[in-house]
């Protein structure tokens, strides 16, 4: 099973994902700062990528895919994932 992070404020989100049997976790924005943190997942779901302090798509390690949830709906969040992950 892939490990998905999906920040807080995408409840949504991560109550569709796990209804999909995803394994996710909750993470805030002081997480998603931190590479060691975000390095043990497969995916990161953030809501949206400019409202991003710590620059998120340079301090997470390339193994580790970043979606920008703005504009998606769980379902498309879904399908990108089963893209990005190869599912």
């Amino acid at each position: 099973m892939k490990n998905i992070a999906v920040e807080k404020n995408l409840s949504t989100v991560s109550d569709y994902l796990k209804s999909q049997g995803y394994k996710v976790y909750d993470i805030d924005v002081d997480q998603k700062g931190n590479k060691d943190f975000i390095d043990g997942f497969d995916a990161v779901v953030v809501n949206g990528l400019s409202n991003n302090p710590m620059d998120i798509q340079t301090t997470v390690a390339s193994k580790t895919s970043i979606i920008d949830a703005r504009g998606m709906n769980p379902m498309e969040i879904k399908k990108e994932l089963d893209k990005r992950l190869g599912w």
